[in-house]
């Protein structure tokens, strides 16, 4: 049975992987040259993918994995504005697709994630998360009455109604929101999206510069945090089986405008905390909810879109951050608990919130790399001395 819990999770899980991205998506889609009616294609392909594979994974595994569109990915192409048409990107798009679904199906992904340290995962989920629960107190700055309000609501209910603190919250941002006049949904209008196909051509170079360079940002910036999300929250997902299905979810879509999809880091971690049902065995239900209002937003494609950008943004972020407080403080207790590994966790969670990408790599892979260095560096004196 479905709790509120499970509706509300799944719905903030939706509404901010959308509002917080579907603006450089549709930069990406932009760059490539894509018309209106493709764009609209993009946003239909990427929510029909994500929402088949989180409600496929949840029933399947019994778990909250769930999956998102490639932001770093879509960054990657919005960076480079006129250099590939449409038909070379989408070839781009499959060679990526299929060097993803062989990493996850020959099994060679999960073989490097099993060598990840618990606390250099911790330590990377808070890096990437902190700087979500720190957009509360930012945006107190420009609506401090709506973020009070929701603020206020959270410490109220967080310990009297845990279940039902984050839809508390929820619903006091958009009725506040409403009655200061902040929100309002007259201008929409429902529209259906139509898919549109663009046949792919291949180009050693674009093949080279943008489907491989797309392969290796959303692996080590997406899939490894995406993992380390479900890991840190007690589950043991089948990493190679589902990072495969990624990967064939891409090549069946990218010519549609799905150009890439892998596991969900800061939206599965809504799902798979507390607040999304107290027994983590009932926590796929969350992911359900969310497949279905990615579906819904792929078929409204570019209505939605318009939906969502009529919520305040600091609502969104507000709303965000709350939902996210407990996992925040989860990775970090684990991510300290061992002696031997804090220095590592410390830098890794440093590196991973400071942002940097250099190489056009994000921050979550330097930050595993440097505290992994520092790791083997420690052990290493130890075993000298």
């Amino acid at each position: 049975m479905l709790k509120a819990s499970h509706l509300t999770a799944g719905l903030i899980a939706v509404v901010v992987g959308f509002t917080s991205s579907v603006a450089i998506v549709l930069q990406a889609a932009a760059a490539v040259g894509a018309t209106p009616a493709q764009q609209n294609s993009w946003l239909l392909a990427l929510g029909l993918g994500m929402g088949f594979t989180c409600i496929g994974f949840a029933l399947r595994y019994r778990q909250p994995i769930l999956t998102a569109w490639s932001t770093s990915g879509a960054a990657l192409i919005a960076t480079n504005p006129g250099q590939f048409d449409m038909s070379t990107a989408v070839g781009a798009f499959l060679f990526s697709a299929a060097l993803i679904l062989l990493a996850g199906w020959t099994g060679f992904f999960e073989r490097a994630m099993n060598r990840l340290p618990v606390a250099l995962g911790a330590a990377m989920l808070a890096g990437i998360l902190l700087q979500f629960s720190l957009g509360v107190f930012t945006s107190f700055n420009t609506q401090p009455l709506l973020v009070g309000a929701m603020l206020l609501t959270w410490v109220l209910s967080f310990k009297r109604w845990p279940r039902y603190s984050v839809p508390l919250v929820l619903a006091a941002g958009v009725s506040f929101s409403y009655s200061a006049g902040l929100l309002s949904v007259e201008a929409v209008e429902l529209t259906l999206a139509m898919p549109v196909w663009t046949s792919p051509s291949f180009d050693f170079k674009a093949l080279i510069s943008l489907g491989l360079p797309l392969f290796i940002v959303t692996m080590a910036s997406q899939n490894i945090p995406g993992v380390a999300v479900l890991k840190t929250s007690g589950y043991e997902p089948p990493v190679s089986t589902v990072v495969g299905w990624t990967g064939l979810t891409s090549l069946l879509l990218a010519p549609f405008g799905g150009y890439c999809f892998n596991l969900a880091a800061i939206t599965a971690a809504i799902c798979a905390g507390e607040d999304a049902d107290p027994d983590p065995k009932q926590r796929y239900k969350a992911v359900i909810v969310a497949g279905v209002f990615y579906l819904l937003c792929g078929l409204l494609g570019a209505t939605i879109v318009t939906l969502f950008a009529l919520f305040p943004q600091e609502l969104i972020l507000s709303i965000a951050g709350i939902a996210l407080f407990g996992t925040v403080a989860n990775s970090l207790a684990i991510a300290t608990q061992n002696p031997h590994t804090r220095e590592a966790a410390l830098l890794t969670f440093l590196v991973t919130f400071s942002g940097i990408s250099p190489l056009g790599v994000g921050a979550p892979f330097w930050g595993l790399l440097l505290g992994g260095l520092v790791l083997i560096c420690t052990r290493t004196s130890k075993t000298a001395h």
